[in-house]
C-alpha cells in the first residue's frame, strides 16, 4: 500500500469556558519561538545559532519556567525558530537584507504527544490541561476532504496545526492524515524499493504553473496567485489610506485571509509533488537551491522567495514521514542545458514557457526541460558520493516515460514511449495534475 499524505481543515467545536486557555497557549507558544528567535539571531559579527539541540539546551529549562506549556509544545516553539533563523543566515550569506524572524501569526503545533487525535474529537494540550473538541462534521460527509481522510481508517493523524480564523471566530485544526503501510514498512521505516535511489526533479515558477517535476506533473496555478495577491494588495493600500481604526482591523482580517489562502494552495501543491514521488517509487525529490532565488529569477518578488521556500518547508517536513529524502541543488544552467542531449545555450530558452535545442532541436516545456536538469544534478551528486562507480545503490531520475540513468541507460514504463523519443511538446498552459 502506498503512503499518501493529505491535509483535512477541521472545524472544533470548543467549549466555550475553554477558548481563552487556547489563546493563552497561542501567547505561551508564539513567547517560545520569538524569545528562542531573539537568542539565535546576533549581531552581524556573531554566528546566528542553527542547531535545534543546542537551542534547547540553551533555552528549554527556561521557557519550560516561563510557561505553563507543556515539554512537548515548548520544544515545538524552539524548532519552528530554528528553521526560520536558518532560513535568514542563508539569506545574510548570500548579500540579502533581512531581519530577525518574528512569529504573530495565531497557530500552534501539535503532535502525538501534546494532542490525543479521534475520528470524532480531538483532545488538545493547553496551559490549563487539556481540552476535548468536538469537530463539526456535516451530516453527510462523503464526497468531501472529511469523508475521505478524517473518517477514513486508512488514515492515521501526523503533525497537526491549530488555527484561529478572527472574522468567524472559529478554530480549525489543519490535520495531516497519512494513509497507513502494511506492517513490513512500518516496522522497518523503509520501503521495499529502498535500495534503489530515484530522483524526482522540481522546477518552481513565478508564472503558468508553480511547480513543474520530471515526470511532467503541472501543479499549482503561479499566475493565479499573483492575481490574488495583486488584489489584496490593492484592497489594502486603499483601506489604509481611510487610517481609521475599523480600517486597521479589516486589514488584520485581510491579512490572515491572505495567509490562510496561500498556506492552503502551498500545502496543496506539496502534497502533490509528494503524491508524484510516491507513485514513481522516489527516494529524494530535488529542488533548485533558493537563497538567491529573487536576483537570479526574473519577476521573483519577496512574495515569490518566501512562497518558494515556504512550498520547499511543507515538501521537507512531510516527506520525511514518507522516508523521502528532499535536496537542493545548484540553478546553474537547468534552464539552458538540453535535457535530452546536454547542449548548453541561453538562446535554448525561446521564451517563459517554450524550450528549443539549438543542436538536436529537442522541444519540450521548459519548466519540465529544467526540472529534469535539476534531477540530474542531484544524481551526480548521489553517484559521486558511492565507493566506487560499479558498486552501490542504482542512481535515476524518473520521467513521465520511464527512469534514466546517468550513463543514458533508460527504462520505459509499461505502455509508454522512450524519453528518447519523446513527443514532449512546447505549452504554456497550466495543467492540472
Amino acid at each position: 500500500m502506498e503512503d499518501v499524505i493529505r491535509t483535512v481543515k477541521i472545524k472544533l467545536d470548543v467549549p466555550d469556558e475553554r477558548c481563552d486557555d487556547l489563546h493563552q497557549t497561542k501567547d505561551q507558544f508564539l513567547h517560545c519561538a520569538n524569545t528562542t528567535a531573539a537568542w539565535a539571531w546576533r549581531h552581524s559579527d556573531e554566528y546566528c545559532v542553527t542547531s535545534k539541540q543546542q537551542a534547547e539546551n540553551a533555552l528549554y529549562e527556561r521557557l519550560r519556567n516561563e510557561t505553563e506549556l507543556t515539554a512537548n509544545l515548548v520544544q515545538k516553539g524552539i524548532r519552528r525558530a530554528i528553521e526560520a533563523t536558518k532560513s535568514g543566515v542563508a539569506r545574510l550569506k548570500n548579500g540579502e537584507t533581512t531581519s530577525q524572524p518574528h512569529f504573530d501569526a495565531w497557530s500552534v503545533v501539535y503532535d502525538k504527544r501534546s494532542a490525543t487525535f479521534h475520528r470524532d474529537h480531538v483532545s488538545l494540550s493547553t496551559v490549563n490541561g487539556r481540552v476535548e473538541c468536538e469537530y463539526v462534521i456535516p451530516d453527510d460527509p462523503a464526497g468531501t476532504p472529511l469523508g475521505e481522510y478524517l473518517l477514513n481508517e486508512d488514515y492515521e493523524f501526523r503533525m497537526s496545526t491549530l488555527q484561529y480564523d478572527r472574522p468567524s471566530e472559529a478554530f480549525y485544526l489543519h490535520a495531516r492524515m497519512r494513509r497507513t503501510t502494511d506492517e513490513h514498512e512500518q516496522s522497518t521505516g523503509v520501503s521495499s524499493d529502498a535500495k534503489h535511489r530515484t530522483v524526482l526533479g522540481v522546477d518552481l515558477n513565478v508564472d503558468g504553473s508553480l511547480a513543474v517535476t520530471s515526470t511532467g506533473a503541472f501543479i499549482g496555478n503561479a499566475d493565479e496567485m499573483n492575481h490574488r495577491r495583486r488584489e489584496f494588495e490593492k484592497t489594502r493600500g486603499s483601506m489604509q489610506q481611510t487610517g481609521t481604526r475599523s480600517a486597521h482591523l479589516s486589514i488584520q482580517s485581510m491579512d490572515d485571509r491572505e495567509h490562510r489562502w496561500m498556506q492552503n494552495e502551498l500545502h496543496r501543491a506539496s502534497n502533490q509533488i509528494l503524491d508524484e514521488a510516491r507513485y514513481h517509487g522516489c527516494t529524494h525529490v530535488a529542488f533548485e537551491n533558493l537563497t538567491d532565488i529573487r536576483d537570479r529569477m526574473a519577476g521573483a518578488k519577496r512574495f515569490h522567495a518566501w512562497a518558494f521556500r515556504r512550498l520547499y518547508e511543507y515538501v521537507e517536513y512531510k516527506a520525511e514521514m514518507l522516508d523521502i529524502k528532499v535536496e537542493q541543488v545548484s540553478p546553474a544552467y537547468t534552464s539552458q542545458r538540453c535535457s535530452k542531449c546536454g547542449f548548453t545555450h541561453e538562446r535554448n530558452r525561446r521564451s517563459k514557457h517554450q524550450f528549443s535545442c539549438q543542436k538536436c532541436e529537442y522541444e519540450l516545456n521548459a519548466g519540465y526541460n529544467a526540472s529534469k536538469n535539476i534531477a540530474r544534478k542531484l544524481l551526480k551528486r548521489l553517484r559521486s558520493g558511492q565507493k566506487s562507480s560499479s558498486g552501490g545503490a542504482p542512481c535515476q531520475c524518473a520521467l513521465t516515460s520511464g527512469t534514466l540513468n546517468l550513463n543514458g541507460e533508460f527504462i520505459a514504463s509499461v505502455d509508454s514511449t522512450a524519453e528518447g523519443e519523446s513527443t514532449d511538446k512546447p505549452t504554456t498552459s497550466v495543467v492540472g495534475h
